[in-house]
């Protein structure tokens, strides 16, 4: 199955059905703390990473210059649809992220921004409708505090792995990042999980008891990790 597919199906999922599946596998992607920085639609597409690293971290470099600035060529790499991962250390001391960036991801048809660590230019994504997920926001430069060192190559964010190509969810409860090598598996069980927790509320709804519920559903998840 394509990506694009499997993007389409985590669209229609919480990450809390795929971080249950992921437990379900013993394979770690959730992450906390980075959260909408408005009120935008969740955010499901392919990876483009971005690594950004302090200027004193790269002395030689910062003293040249930067050949080009942070996140542009993640830019123009990505596919319309694609999410760009931006790995900033957690750093708040300086934005990751800013409004010209996110005019040109919105141009170019992309699905929204993930920033591990600061961001800025927030009523400008708002008003381009550019959905932006961080862990702060600043209005300080990135300039003269922080360098891209890479893109499209393996980051950490929030001690997670992600690679270009792997799937990311984003929404008001946190973020899951899956591989893509075990995307279609992950996925399928999390549906399953969405599933079985819709026929839970259907019940409630139609006046079940939610000792009831919630106890049948725990002997069920007994009876499948015994099976």
């Amino acid at each position: 199955m394509t990506s694009d597919l499997l993007a389409a199906r985590l669209a229609r999922l919480d990450t809390c059905a795929v971080s249950d599946a992921l437990d379900r596998f013993g394979i770690p992607g959730a992450v906390s703390g980075i959260r909408p920085m408005w009120p935008c639609q969740r955010i499901a597409g392919r990876v483009m990473t971005v690594r950004l690293v302090p200027v004193e971290d790269a002395p030689a470099r910062a003293a040249g210059g930067p050949s080009r600035h942070l996140g542009t060529a993640a830019i123009e790499a990505a596919s319309p649809g694609d999410v760009i991962v931006v790995d900033h250390g957690g750093r708040g001391r300086a934005a990751g992220w800013g409004g010209i960036l996110s005019l040109a991801a919105k141009l170019k048809g992309l699905g929204g921004v993930v920033v591990d660590g600061a961001c800025r230019d927030v009523d400008e994504s708002r008003g381009l409708g550019f959905p932006l997920y961080a862990r702060s926001a600043t209005p300080l430069t990135a300039r003269g505090r922080v360098l891209e060192e890479s893109y499209g190559q393996p980051v950490q964010v929030g001690g997670i792995a992600v690679s270009a190509g792997d799937l990311v969810l984003a929404d008001g409860t946190g973020v899951v990042f899956v591989a893509a090598g075990t995307a279609q598996e992950v996925i399928a069980a999390a549906e399953t999980l969405a599933a079985r927790e819709a026929a839970m509320a259907a019940s409630l709804r139609a006046g079940r008891s939610v000792v009831e519920v919630m106890g049948a559903s725990y002997e069920s998840m007994l009876d499948s990790r015994e099976a």
